[in-house]
């Protein structure tokens, strides 16, 4: 965000987050006093390309040379959509399915439920697994972990060997209440181990140990097919580090807005869907606290080819076990833990089109990176947001991208007259429209996770970031009626900067079904042992490898009596020890209710099924420490603009001053309309709001 001395005067040493997505991959550089360099470049079929490259604009702002800048990085954190990608272009490992004889059909009838009932000409969706890859194995254990039917061996073989001459790369091990007692999946996995050596393979009562069944044989598919994808991709993005010149700690951000060291990660690779995104509201968790605003926030990341929108609430970032891979109900559900992300496919390079009915549409689908949008010269004959922005004057064609990427107006404009065609619009007010129905699909995404979910947007801040989000970020605060939205000059690469401040997060879960009508402390204690025990034990490894400060928070997942959906609500101790424990358990699930649903039923029985010890272990202090203490830009002076041109706002074309970042002092405010242009994203401020720079460098419109 600004170019700095040679490195060799820099402080020592540098921590580097990178988030690869569809369309660009980002960089963020971190030095010892909280600044922040951005580097950006088109993501490449050899990820490492496109983090080269990326890494070498930041490497020439600081005067110095790849091999330098990686010499004095004590930690790499890296974030990929390779495993979301692979799993929506169904190019995982060719996996087999093992369960319990009787219960094949686990990933086909998966939990019920379609998004448009009375649709009858949607298709029922193929399983995970396809039927020919499943096999049962004669075995039972029962509810209570007794040994119902012991494993029949000598059919397990020959499932095995049928399971070797189908050429399959890996397994997934899902049995009947193994997570009462997981003594037939260990068997299964050493017989795996025995007859198909080398082949990868996870067990659903150690990966997701849950009561719900799709979950749990979800969670356990999606993970062994990624295996050996994951693996071979994490050791080739290290093996290439390393040759690069990088010799410090290589980590990857996890779904849980966390890190993981990269063999823990290789292990469970499931930690790495939607990893990226993970990272947006821990970002914006330390942005917004350093401006000392404490209201919830919802977090805006939007890239190329999605939005994203999540949650911070009282402090702390939201979570949930509905992480969809695709549509709800037809796409495949990790069932795992993971930050509560809501997706949807628009962003800058969405396509816009014409639908039979002679609507205007924009997205689902993308451009991507290659072709890309028609102005990015690269063949793109489809227009999209990004096209539609510069064609109202919103990007500038010589400075996009820090000026190392040139846009084609005349492609842009091309495009989109051919799409003008088809409504019978003029140019500018079919691009005009293009921008407000790629902001109305965020708006409903927005108000899917707070309104749906309790939450006034109107008393929240908004926090927004991603290459596009600057582009149409406005209007979409104005329609939810909230009073102001910040971005952070950070916002081109929101994702990869989380990583800057993302600590070490683990969970570790236990299913225990407890009543408080009729509570069992010892079953709920010995539970609670069982993840207290593992967490310790991770903690451990972690003081083996120099983190030695941890901390563990504990959680249920909770329903009244005969509901079907769980809230997850923290545990004020460990152990449970007295009826007013067990009490604690109604008052905190009341609330949370009440909380979300906006009722509750005091005094109603609670149902608590699975027990969970959240690790945390601080990585990223000494970056928050720095950012919030950091001044980027001066006070004082008055601003001037770098340039002004015409933008279309409103029907109707205006003069707009536009900006260089970093070059309004803090304390400005100034109103609309204006444009501020950054190396890696665009701010579009409207006639009417007001853009103020606060004393850490960041923008606060206010509409």
């Amino acid at each position: 965000m600004g170019k700095r001395g040679a490195v060799k005067n820099a402080k020592a040493p540098f921590r580097i987050t990178v988030d690869t997505g569809g369309t660009f991959t980002d960089v963020v550089v971190g030095d010892s006093d909280g600044q922040l360099l951005i580097g950006k470049a088109p993501t490449r079929e050899q990820a490492f390309d496109g983090v080269k490259e990326a890494l070498e604009v930041v490497a020439a702002d600081l005067d110095a040379t790849l091999i330098e800048v990686l010499a004095q990085t004590s930690l790499f954190v890296y974030s990929t959509t390779r495993a979301t990608n692979a799993i929506l272009e169904g190019t995982t490992a060719r996996t087999a399915f093992l369960t319990t004889a009787g219960f094949p059909d686990t990933l086909v009838l998966r939990e019920g439920g379609k998004a448009n009932p009375f649709d009858l000409r949607q298709s029922y969706p193929e399983p995970y697994v396809p039927r020919h890859l499943t096999f049962e194995l004669p075995e039972r254990i029962d509810a209570e972990g007794n040994v119902v039917r012991p494993l029949d061996e000598s059919a397990t073989r020959e499932v095995l060997e049928t399971v070797r001459r189908r050429g399959v790369e890996a397994v997934a091990v899902s049995l009947i209440w193994s997570v009462a007692n997981g003594v037939h999946e260990r068997r299964v996995g050493e017989l795996i181990e025995e007859l198909l050596p080398g082949t990868p393979y996870s067990l659903s009562h150690e990966l997701n140990p849950i009561v719900r069944e799709y979950r749990r044989a979800s969670a356990t598919a999606i993970d062994a097919s990624l295996k050996p994808l994951m693996g071979a991709h994490l050791r080739q993005i290290e093996s290439d580090l390393r040759e690069a010149g990088f010799d410090g700690e290589l980590m990857v951000a996890t779904s849980l807005g966390g890190v993981l060291h990269l063999m823990d990660v290789a292990a469970r690779p499931i930690e790495t869907v939607r990893s990226g995104p993970s990272m947006a509201p821990v970002a914006c968790k330390v942005f917004a606290e350093a401006e000392a605003d404490a209201r919830d926030l919802i977090v805006c990341d939007t890239g190329g080819t999605s939005f994203d929108v999540s949650m911070v609430r009282g402090g702390a970032v939201t979570y949930s076990s509905e992480t969809w891979l695709g549509p709800r109900f037809t796409g495949h559900l990790t069932g795992a833990p993971s930050v509560d992300i809501r997706s949807i496919g628009s962003g800058g390079g969405s396509i816009a089109w014409v639908d039979p009915g002679g609507l205007l549409r924009v997205g689902p689908q993308s451009a991507g990176a290659d072709p890309g949008p028609a102005c990015y010269g690269r063949g793109g004959e489809l227009p999209t947001v990004s096209d539609a922005a510069l064609v109202l004057g919103y990007l500038d064609p010589e400075t996009f991208l820090g000026g190392r990427m040139g846009l084609d107006g005349a492609a842009a404009t091309r495009v989109l007259s051919d799409l003008a065609d088809q409504l019978g619009l003029g140019v500018p007010e079919t691009a005009s429209a293009v921008l407000s129905i790629a902001n109305q699909h965020m708006v409903g995404a927005i108000q899917d996770i707070t309104v749906n979910e309790g939450v006034d947007p109107r008393r929240t801040l908004v926090v927004a970031g991603g290459g596009a989000a600057g582009l149409g970020i406005v209007p979409i605060v104005q329609e939810l009626g909230a009073r102001n939205v910040l971005i952070p000059r950070a916002a081109g690469a929101l994702s990869a900067t989380g990583g800057q401040f993302s600590d070490v997060v683990a969970e570790f879960s236990a299913s225990q079904p407890a009543d408080t009508g009729r509570w069992d402390f010892e079953a709920v204690n010995g539970a609670l042992a069982r993840v207290r025990s593992r967490a310790r034990e991770f903690g451990d490894q972690l003081g083996e490898k120099g983190i030695a400060e941890t901390s563990v928070d504990y959680f249920v997942d909770a329903r009244y009596a005969y509901q079907v959906w769980e809230l997850e609500i923290p545990l004020a101790r460990d152990r449970f020890e007295t009826p007013e424990d067990v009490a604690g358990v109604n008052d905190a699930f009341d609330a949370a209710h009440h909380r979300v649903f906006a009722v509750n039923e005091p005094g109603a029985r609670v149902e608590c099924l699975t027990w969970k010890a959240r690790l945390r272990a601080p990585v990223g202090r000494e970056a928050i420490e720095a950012t919030s203490r950091s001044t980027n830009v001066d006070a004082g002076g008055e601003p001037r603009p770098r340039t002004s041109r015409s933008a279309f706002f409103d029907g109707g074309w205006c003069d707009t001053a536009i900006y260089l970042g970093g070059t309004i002092p803090a304390g400005s405010g100034l109103v609309g309309p204006l444009i501020v242009e950054e190396p890696t994203s665009t701010l579009v401020v409207p006639p009417d709001a007001t853009l103020r720079v606060t004393p850490l460098g960041n923008y606060m419109v206010e509409v």
